[in-house]
């Protein structure tokens, strides 16, 4: 495998050499990542990282304080110090009020049971608010309705001021450990092994007043809920510990689909088989959930899967693409994919599908063997017929980037800016495409030389 350093610089300290689960060739020659540039100033834990717009982003962890940063140089914006514990949720915001110049605004919580507005041009704390009586796990922007939501052991609605709207009784002591916006100015909350539907309603046009209102409870779920994802305004889908995956629809609160058998080969008969007493909770567990509105793409244990929402089946998967639990994964605007893991290591996969075999004919016993049997025969053609129009894929690893030295948290994609990753190694990595950045050096050396021949002409 490659290990790409700027300036000379060494492989980070105890990183520890992995089984590979897929050798591809050392050139790598599908992964542009050939430069990576170490973002410091974390004392612990990096577990978020935010979009801010095309050349920002904000990074939080275990020691309170969130970094503003630029994508594209790696320059350290802000230093933002607020909270006294770690940071629990982030969330961006975006101003929409009419009555002032559009703010780009991050929302972020702690530990120490407050919540944030940070103004990200400035640097500066707009709002804060003491009032939780537990930590908020989760917030999410209802851009629309211009409110946010808090998650913690009540739901609470806010709008852009931090001024509490309404709130629902105490829920659960665990609380709301993943929130989805909805149609209908309803959400879905986890709460344990429950997914519960809220709608939220405004008393008056002028929106002074506020309602939230508990619509219905799901109770599919064998336990916790720990991955939630819109994929459409028709549909979303909620993943558990025990590794299931049901799709909803976004309507009517209805189960659409669902899928429990990630672990089994039998279901997946393309991928090899491990052997095994026994499957634990934590290798079946649904980590992340992404969408691109036709698949839904799961990290469950170590490995990543491929839901198909219209075949309503898993049409691609790699049971081991990492050697400890995927924590995030996204899809590309490509057929490519991107999954971090706890064993430190980012993979690039390439979602392609595979050439057709001939249909083998199908078992029908001693008719069959003497050439009797017309039932047989049209046997044979309808499952040859099957074969043929399902298509069939595979994930193939393509890109391999190694450098860091502990579990990979998240990472944002920032296009032809490049990958973004936080690690529990205290450090940011921005990885960069090594030709671009070559060019890039090259075009404003040019510029350089230009401008002196210029100046030496002119004396």
């Amino acid at each position: 495998m490659l290990r790409w350093l700027i300036g000379g610089g060494r492989e980070p300290q105890g990183l520890a050499e992995k089984s590979s689960v897929q050798t591809i060739g050392e050139e790598q020659i599908q992964n542009p990542y050939t430069e990576l540039l170490v973002l410091k100033g974390h004392q612990d834990i990096v577990r978020f990282l935010v979009q801010i717009d095309d050349c920002r982003f904000a990074s939080a962890g275990d020691d309170g304080i969130i970094f503003l940063w630029n994508a594209q140089t790696g320059e350290k914006l802000y230093e933002l110090h607020g909270h006294t514990h770690k940071i629990t949720a982030i969330a961006p915001f975006s101003s929409s009020d009419v009555t002032e110049e559009k703010a780009d605004l991050i929302i972020t919580a702690s530990a120490d049971r407050t919540v944030i507005v940070w103004d990200c041009t400035s640097g500066r704390q707009v709002q804060k608010v003491s009032c939780f009586h537990s930590t908020v796990k989760c917030l999410t922007v209802l851009q629309r309705l211009n409110v946010w939501l808090s998650g913690g052991s009540d739901l609470c609605v806010w709008n852009r001021k931090l001024d509490l709207l309404c709130k629902t009784s105490h829920l659960t002591d665990a609380g709301i450990s993943a929130l989805v916006e909805l149609p209908k100015n309803c959400v879905a909350a986890a709460v344990g092994k429950e997914l519960i539907i809220f709608r939220l309603s405004a008393t008056n046009h002028e929106s002074e007043g506020w309602n939230i209102v508990e619509v219905k409870r799901l109770v599919d779920h064998q336990d916790n809920i720990s991955s939630l994802v819109s994929v459409n305004d028709l549909t979303f889908v909620t993943g558990s510990h025990v590794g299931e995956l049901i799709v909803w629809d976004a309507l009517d609160w209805t189960k659409q689909a669902s899928e429990c058998n990630f672990w089994d080969s039998s279901v997946h008969p393309d991928v090899q088989p491990e052997i095994k007493l026994s499957q634990s909770p934590h290798e079946t567990s649904v980590q992340h959930l992404t969408s691109d509105k036709e698949c839904v793409f799961a990290a469950v244990g170590k490995g990543i899967y491929v839901y198909n929402l219209q075949m309503k089946r898993v049409i691609a998967c790699q049971r081991a693409a990492h050697d400890s639990s995927v924590l995030h994964i996204e899809k590309l605007s490509n057929r490519q994919l991107i999954s971090c893991s706890e064993d430190g290591s980012v993979r690039i996969w390439e979602l392609r599908e595979k050439q057709q075999l001939p249909a083998e004919p199908v078992p029908t016993g001693v008719f069959n063997m003497w050439g009797f049997g017309r039932a047989n025969k049209q046997a044979n053609q309808a499952a040859k017929k099957m074969q043929e129009n399902t298509p069939v894929y595979s994930l193939e690893l393509v890109g391999d980037l190694i450098g860091h030295s502990s579990a990979v948290q998240m990472f944002l994609y920032f296009g032809e800016l490049g990958l973004a990753t936080c690690s529990a190694d205290h450090l940011i990595i921005l990885w960069k495409d090594g030709e671009r950045e070559s060019s890039l050096r090259s075009l404003t050396l040019f510029k350089k030389l230009a401008q002196n021949g210029d100046l030496q002409l002119r004396l």
